[in-house]
């Protein structure tokens, strides 16, 4: 599915839910490959383009807000190879800002909550985005006791002994420092130092780093920490976490204290009042940006006052009270030297342009994705051209390609001056380059358009989607056994040895089995192989034999359902057993079992019927019964519950509050882990109403939901 689609005003209903199902699953792929494996696929620019879409469908259909939006979600999962730290306040993201109109915009909504007219009175701070891995820091009595990433927001990976290596962060504090400090900011490496690696890299014959930015992540996280040292990673801090007491009240004055403390700051950092003198900083931060030794990718605005960030308030998962004002992405030029056809686990047919290699801002790129065959003859899903109508990419076509700091980029369009003669259009294929079955664009039979992607009709009998499929199932956040890489599931999958082959997830289960009956093949004899690397192999095997329920789900590899959703239905239906059967009572797609799966928030009817069909598929429920022969999914774990009245519970304000504004009110509520929802369902917990209210109150009265005026829901979560 391509981001360039239907324009958002346009979108119906069914529409809108189908595109925030996909836009869910699919940024929650991106975060997960940049947050947890340092590995992004696409561009800063192409993923702010998702995050954008998704907003924008929100904004116009707020009922519509999933449970998994990435507008509530952020980071990603800790890897499990550190232990986790939980932080004792969250490390949320910020929203981004792409133009000068974008920032006028972000000061003018500031002015608008607290109700005040723009006269200039508020100051903003002003700092480069230090394109590194976000750390917190805590320090005890002036000691330092742990340091931690940020991981999905909530819990982060203790990564202390290695921050202890970084020379510019101080393991002690001064003297009549706070009891408990929390110090934040971004590990960074340096881009000499990143040069000088990767020349000793390549002069031992090993592979070099890609950028900086994912240079430092992996530094950070090696398990020796004298591997970390060795790095020379840098430290800006310019935020913070838990504080005992707040010694000074504005952001430039904590950031000063940070500086007398011992921590380098960001020389770059201006207050400024007016919103020209904010841009102008911006323009003169990104003339200096070639110069400096550190990669940056935006310029970050705060409100000053402690007091009024306070009142300000945070969405979901950023603060209103700060924004990111995104540098334009980098372009080059290069050639199309052929278009290869990738096929995944669902079986989509993605096509990749293999590159001439060209440096894009200090990284050499050699392929783009093309996301599909329209994108190839430059058409958007709905018909609309998003490039020139003759400017469709050919094998041999000189193309503008962009990027903004990761490995794939965008190819943008076509140097038409410089296609050669001979250039044809690309033919896309009609069968699968893998298994030779028919490759058909699936039609939407509410809609009648054909799908964006083209998807092999192979199945499992296809070799890409089986070995994909297995890769899934055997990844970290599915049942992320250690030791069954991309390699040896290649391996495992093209033997024809029955005593080595693995074609489906059970037959995993069953290697041990089949290698201690076999009486000739023996693994440990294999090259590549050996005694101690097999018995770890079927150790990490055995050791998965139990298992979250979520992580069962979603090795499953059902489409749309990634860790989010996974954990969604895990929570819902607590037992496999009974997600298994409510699925089956669901197959005519009606009755109660349907409607409880629709209900549950967060999936929608495009990935509920995507649930029900894979389970009305027989060779997925038989895999499925071999697999349960061999591992038991656990009961899923139930939420704790904070100390707050209405943590985890979902709450809807409605009618003319007073005492407060409605984003007031929503950012009070969302502070002490309640949801607030708009619109009234059975699930609805408490409805806050005030004069006026109309229709949602009707409706909580019917449903039996609690209803409470202003002064009874402050007096009930504690004023």
């Amino acid at each position: 599915m391509s981001v360039e689609k239907t324009p958002v005003e346009d979108l119906t209903e069914e529409q809108a839910a189908a595109e925030l199902a996909y836009l869910a699953a699919e940024i929650a792929r991106h975060d997960e490959l940049y947050h947890g494996h340092d590995a992004p696929e696409i561009s800063d620019a192409d993923y702010d383009a998702l995050k954008r879409r998704n907003d924008a469908i929100e904004k116009r259909f707020p009922k519509l807000i999933r449970a998994d939006s990435p507008s509530i979600r952020v980071g990603a999962a800790p890897l499990p190879t550190f232990a986790p730290i939980t932080h004792a306040r969250p490390m949320l993201s910020l929203d981004n800002t792409f133009s000068d109109d974008d920032v006028r915009d972000f000061v003018n909504s500031v002015y608008r909550f607290l109700g005040q007219l723009p006269d200039g009175s508020i100051a903003f701070t002003a700092e480069p985005k230090i394109d590194g891995l976000s750390m917190s820091i805590r320090y005890e009595h002036g000691q330092l006791v742990n340091a931690a990433t940020r991981g999905d927001g909530t819990t982060g990976e203790n990564v202390t002994e290695n921050i202890k290596t970084i020379k510019e962060i101080p393991n002690g504090l001064p003297a009549g420092v706070p009891d408990v400090i929390e110090v934040r900011g971004e590990v960074y490496m340096r881009k000499s130092d990143f040069l000088a690696l990767n020349a000793q890299m390549e002069a031992e014959g090993k592979q070099t780093y890609v950028n900086p930015r994912n240079t430092a992540a992996g530094s950070l996280r090696q398990l020796d920490a004298r591997v970390t040292a060795s790095r020379n990673l840098k430290f800006f801090a310019y935020a913070w976490g838990e504080m005992s007491e707040m010694p000074a009240d504005t952001q430039m004055g904590m950031v000063e204290k940070f500086k007398e403390w011992g921590f380098p700051v960001n020389p770059l950092m201006k207050r400024l009042n007016s919103v020209d003198d904010i841009i102008d900083h911006y323009k003169q931060i990104g003339l200096k940006r070639p110069d400096l030794d550190y990669e940056i990718d935006g310029v970050v605005y705060k409100v000053d006052r402690l007091d009024l960030q306070g009142r300000l308030g945070f969405r979901s998962r950023s603060p209103r009270w700060a924004t990111a004002h995104k540098f334009p992405a980098e372009q080059a030029f290069t050639h199309v030297e052929r278009i290869d056809i990738q096929v995944g686990r669902t079986g989509a047919l993605t096509p990749v342009a293999r590159l001439t290699p060209v440096t894009v801002g200090g990284v050499v790129v050699t392929n783009a994705t093309l996301h599909n065959e329209d994108y190839i003859k430059g058409i958007g899903n709905s018909g609309e051209r998003i490039r020139e109508e003759e400017h469709d990419i050919r094998i041999g076509d000189t193309v503008i390609v962009q990027r903004a700091g990761d490995v794939i980029p965008q190819v943008l369009d076509v140097v038409m001056e410089k296609r050669p003669p001979d250039a044809v259009p690309y033919e896309f294929p009609k069968k699968c380059p893998v298994c030779g079955s028919h490759a058909v664009r699936e039609k939407n039979e509410k809609t009648g358009k054909l799908d964006s992607v083209t998807r092999c009709t192979g199945g499992f009998v296809c070799r890409a989607q089986a070995v994909e499929h297995l890769k899934h199932f055997v990844s970290r956040n599915a049942f992320d056994i250690e030791g069954l890489g991309s390699k040896q599931i290649d391996f495992f999958f093209e033997s024809e040895d029955p005593a080595l082959q693995v074609r489906t997830a059970p037959d995993i289960f069953t290697l041990k089995k089949r290698q201690e009956a076999s009486p000739l093949t023996k693994l440990e004899n294999i090259e590549g192989f050996g005694k101690v690397s097999v018995k770890k192999l079927f150790d990490a095997i055995d050791s998965r034999r139990e298992i979250a329920l979520h992580r069962f789900i979603y090795a499953l590899g059902i489409r749309h359902i990634g860790e989010t959703n996974a954990k969604l239905l895990a929570r819902a239906y607590g037992t496999y057993e009974a997600f298994e059967k409510a699925m089956k009572e669901a197959a005519d797609l009606s009755g109660d079992a349907w409607d409880d799966l629709n209900n549950i928030e967060g999936i929608g009817e495009v990935v509920a019927r995507a649930i029900v069909e894979f389970f009305k598929e027989p060779r997925n429920v038989e895999v499925i019964t071999r697999l349960l022969e061999e591992v038991t999914p656990q009961e899923a774990e139930q939420i704790a519950a904070s100390g707050s009245p209405v943590a985890g519970k979902t709450v809807v304000f409605t009618g003319s509050l007073e005492k407060f504004t409605r984003d007031e009110a929503k950012a009070r509520a969302e502070s002490l882990g309640a949801k607030v929802a708009g619109s009234v369902s059975k699930k609805t917990d408490f409805v806050v109403a005030g004069p006026g209210a109309g229709s949602k109150l009707d409706k909580a009265r019917e449903f039996g939901v609690q209803v409470m005026d202003e002064d009874e829901w402050l007096a009930f979560i504690g004023g």
